[in-house]
Parts: structure tokens; C-alpha cells; sequence
């Protein structure tokens, strides 16, 4: 294995645009990745079908993982602040083809969320305008297609762009997260509220549950409603301290969301209640659109605030969804782990420009051929999306604890952050991962029978095998034999970073 530094035959690194963002951009950035609104709307009601009234402490216990694996995130990012994050930190700890399926997990989430995403703008769109559409209704389609394109070219456009848009699109989806809660608990004390229901310290009882694969399910749909801070890190190389500053905003960004969907949650069992009656969270009816079915109650001729609120927070993720899989992408071009022409960056921009485009063109297509094939494979695919996110967040995990195996004795500290949070994390995801998968396959698990077992099994496990399938099918082209042999990306490949932007390292002999 060759241990001559690595670099990129250029004096800018990767020719990102270094020291864009500071510390709430980048705060800003990992929110909106989230998408709040969207998340408790696509996750609140099944949550809260899989375990009653232990919804709350459901969604504090899935921020245990992501509180841990967000520390192993800023621990690597501390000493490798590479776009690649698990893709470049994997490889870096245990060689080319876990860090390759690392990367893999990255995209395949980011592909199939932003499926869902844009279909669920463009539902809430038509809505809107008083029309109601089927999820595979060719105007919704349409629109969403739309949707995906826009946010496409604000990501080629620029990351400074992105972050001014980001900023006005999470404020108005705070704003109407803030107007929910009153209005809930105003309705609550007020008693008109449909079923009042009082808050009962027991919602925040963890030993409470009562079905043990009810809990994994709903620690998995957690898992998906607190996804999408890692965007944070993928833009370490945009920042201003690229070393700190993701870092902190990752977990920044994972407490807010610890109390926003907390807060939000308990408001909502105190208006609705949890029965199975027409505004109910205990009806499986209203588990895909909770906002839709409680709006004009909730808000009477304001309901249209939370349906915009829907589609601003879903359009908001669509861009920032895309970010950190074409940076993702991006370092597996640089590092010879893709075809070169993914390492391409907009000489203006500086953005990932092929990777970005390659992004949106995948992501549409695979949203278009799901809907006219089946809409419930479609749906089965986002039900399964937690495996995916388990996956590469557990990777990540076991990558920091061996990357760091040596420092582990040094300090308290060391053992404490660089060790022990993210092996607790990771064993978790990787537990969750596992018992999910059993769960899945089930054929009374989601919307559809594959192969004679469940088809969200199908779908969540054969997307990753997919990934193997591609892994080899790319170590047959000749640029791939460095990355496989270890030499374009190993432990030794100096980062191409700056301490402080603007000093960037100069070319040497032996670039990539």
C-alpha cells in the first residue's frame, strides 16, 4: 500500500467554494435537510400507530443513536474534513469496499427520499389549489418533476444561494410549527379541541412499551424523522472552519430537533387524541397525511398555513437532500472510486456540477419509473429507508472507533467521544438495522409481496445488494485499481482541506 501523501493537482483542493458558511448556515443547512414539518407529517401518525401514547419518548430514545453517532461525526470530521464523510472516513478505517458501501448507503437514501419528497410537495401543491390527486396522478408527477429540477439547479447554482433560500423557507416552516403548537394547546384548554386528551407523564415512560417489534418500528421511522444533520459535515469543506464548525452544527441541530418534535408531538396528542375516530392519531387513515386531516379543525380558514408549511418543508429538503450525495459522489470521483467526470466542479460556482445534475437525474427517474410501475413499491421503498440510514450512520460508528483505536487510552475524553459514544451508536443502528430487516420480512409488512416475502424487504435490502452489485461491476475499469489497491484513499492521504480558508496545499508528484 502505497503511503506517499495523496493530493489533487490543484492549489483550491477539491475546488469547493471554502469558507461560505459559518456556524448557523450551517446549523441552517442540516435543519432544513431534516425538513421538520415534512418529517412529523410523513412519520407522527405511524409512530403513534406502532406505539400508543409512547410516541414522545419513542422519538427522545432515536435521538439517543443520533446523539452518539453525530459525536463519532464530529470526532472524524475533526481530524479528516473531507466532503466524503463515511464514504472517505470508512475507507480510511477499514479499506476501499466498506468505504465504498458506505458511500453507496449515502446515495441510496438521498435517491429514495427525494422521491418522496417531491411527490409529497406536489400532493400538497394540488391540495392546495382544492384538487384532489392520486399519489401516481400524472399532474402530480409533472409537478413533482418540476419540483426536482428547480432544486437541482439551486444546487449546481451555488451553496451560498441555497443557504439565503434555506433560511427563509425554515423560518416560515418554524413559524408554522409555532402557530401548530398554540393553536393545539389553545384548542386543548379551551376544550374544543376534537378529543382533549391530557398530558400523562407515562408518554415519557420508556419501560411503557408494549411490543417489542412495536418499538423497533417506531425507533426506525424515528431514526428517518431525525436524518438529514449530516449534511452539516458534508459541507465541512464550504465552511469557514471546516475542522469545527460542522461539528457543532451537527449536534446543534440534532437538539433542536429533540425538542421540536418532542413539543410538537405531545401538542398533537393533546388536540387529537389517540383514537381512531376521524381526527384521530390512532386512525391508520390519517397516518400519511395527519396535517391534511386535522388543518381546518386545528386552524379553520388558516389551514392553508400548514398545508403550505408541507410543501415549503419538502421542497426545502429536495435541495438540501441533494448536497451531501453529490459531495459524496464528488470524493468517490476524486479518489477514483466513480468515473472521473464525477470529480467535475462548476469553475464558477464551485459546486459539484455533474454529480449534482447525475443526482437529479436519478432521483427523477427512479421517482417516475416507481409511480408507473407501482405507487406501493414506491411506498414500500420509503418505509425501508431506515435500513438504509442505519446502515451508513453504523458504518460511521465502527469507522471512528477504528480510526481512532490507537488515541483511545490517551484521555478521558479520547476513550469517552472517540470510543465508547460512537460503539454505543453504532451497535444500537446496527441492532435496529437487523431487527428491522426481520420485521420487514413479513409479508404483511407495507404495501406490497415481492418474491413471496415482504416487499419492503425486497425493496430496503436489495437496494444495499445492489450497491455490491456496482462496487464489482466498477473494479473491472482500469482507473478503479488504485482506489481497490488501497493507494488513491488510505489512511495516509493528507486531508485537502485548509486550516483557515484561502491556505490551500500545492501540488506535489503523484497526485490522483
Amino acid at each position: 500500500m502505497s503511503t506517499t501523501p495523496i493530493h489533487l493537482e490543484r492549489p483550491d483542493g477539491k475546488g469547493l467554494a471554502a469558507g461560505t458558511l459559518g456556524l448557523w448556515g450551517s446549523t441552517v443547512i442540516g435543519l432544513a435537510s431534516t425538513a421538520p414539518v415534512y418529517s412529523l407529517v410523513a412519520t407522527l401518525g405511524w409512530v403513534v400507530l406502532a406505539v400508543g401514547g409512547q410516541a414522545p419518548i419513542a422519538f427522545i430514545l432515536a435521538f439517543i443513536p443520533m446523539l452518539l453517532i453525530a459525536y463519532a461525526y464530529r470526532e472524524l470530521n475533526n481530524a479528516v474534513p473531507d466532503c466524503g464523510t463515511t464514504f472517505t472516513w470508512a475507507t480510511k478505517a477499514f479499506g476501499p469496499w466498506v468505504g465504498w458501501m458506505g458511500g453507496w448507503g449515502v446515495a441510496v437514501a438521498g435517491m429514495v427520499v427525494l422521491a418522496n419528497l417531491a411527490q409529497i410537495a406536489s400532493v400538497y401543491f394540488w391540495n392546495l389549489l382544492g384538487i384532489e390527486v392520486e399519489n401516481n396522478d400524472l399532474r402530480v408527477v409533472l409537478v413533482a418533476v418540476l419540483f426536482i429540477a428547480a432544486m437541482t439547479w439551486v444546487s449546481w447554482r451555488g451553496v451560498e444561494i441555497g443557504e439565503r433560500i434555506q433560511n427563509v423557507l425554515l423560518g416560515i416552516q418554524y413559524l408554522a410549527l409555532a402557530i401548530f403548537v398554540v393553536a393545539a394547546i389553545w384548542h386543548f384548554a379551551a376544550g374544543t379541541a376534537p378529543n382533549p386528551t391530557p398530558f400523562d407523564w407515562e408518554w415519557l415512560n420508556p419501560f411503557a412499551f408494549e411490543s417489542w417489534s412495536g418499538f423497533t418500528e417506531a425507533i426506525l421511522l424515528a431514526l428517518f424523522i431525525y436524518w438529514g444533520w449530516d449534511t452539516c459535515l458534508a459541507l465541512n469543506e464550504e465552511t469557514k472552519d471546516p475542522k469545527r464548525i460542522p461539528g457543532r452544527a451537527a449536534l446543534l441541530t440534532t437538539v433542536i430537533l429533540l425538542f421540536t418534535y418532542v413539543l410538537v408531538t405531545i401538542a398533537a396528542m393533546m388536540y387529537a387524541g389517540l383514537g381512531d375516530d376521524a381526527t384521530g392519531l390512532g386512525n391508520e387513515a390519517n397516518a400519511d397525511d395527519f396535517f391534511l386531516a386535522i388543518k381546518d379543525g386545528l386552524l379553520g380558514p388558516f389551514g392553508w398555513v400548514l398545508v403550505v408549511s408541507v410543501i415549503l418543508s419538502s421542497i426545502s429538503s429536495t435541495q438540501t437532500t441533494i448536497l451531501p450525495t453529490a459531495r459524496g459522489t464528488l470524493a468517490m470521483g476524486v479518489y477514483r472510486a466513480l468515473p472521473a467526470k464525477f470529480k467535475d466542479v462548476h469553475p464558477e460556482y464551485k459546486t459539484p456540477s455533474f454529480s449534482t445534475i447525475v443526482m437529479g437525474v436519478v432521483a427523477t427517474g427512479y421517482y417516475v419509473g416507481m409511480t408507473l410501475i407501482s405507487d406501493n413499491i414506491l411506498q414500500d421503498s420509503i418505509l425501508s429507508l431506515g435500513l438504509a440510514i442505519a446502515f451508513y450512520y453504523a458504518i460511521t460508528g465502527f469507522a471512528c472507533v477504528w480510526y481512532f483505536r490507537a488515541e483511545l487510552r490517551n484521555s478521558v475524553r479520547d476513550f469517552v467521544f472517540k470510543g465508547l459514544f460512537p460503539l454505543i451508536g453504532a451497535v444500537l443502528l446496527t441492532g435496529a438495522f437487523v431487527q428491522s430487516a426481520i420485521d420487514m420480512w413479513d409479508v404483511d409488512y407495507g404495501y406490497t409481496v415481492l418474491l413471496g416475502i415482504g416487499g419492503t424487504f425486497v425493496v430496503g435490502v436489495g437496494s444495499l445488494a445492489f450497491g455490491v452489485v456496482l462496487m464489482l461491476a466498477w473494479f473491472l475499469f482500469p482507473r478503479s485499481k488504485r482506489f481497490f489497491r488501497g493507494e488513491s484513499l488510505n489512511r495516509q492521504t493528507e486531508v485537502m482541506v485548509p486550516e483557515e480558508p484561502g491556505e490551500f496545499p500545492r501540488s506535489i508528484d503523484g497526485g490522483i
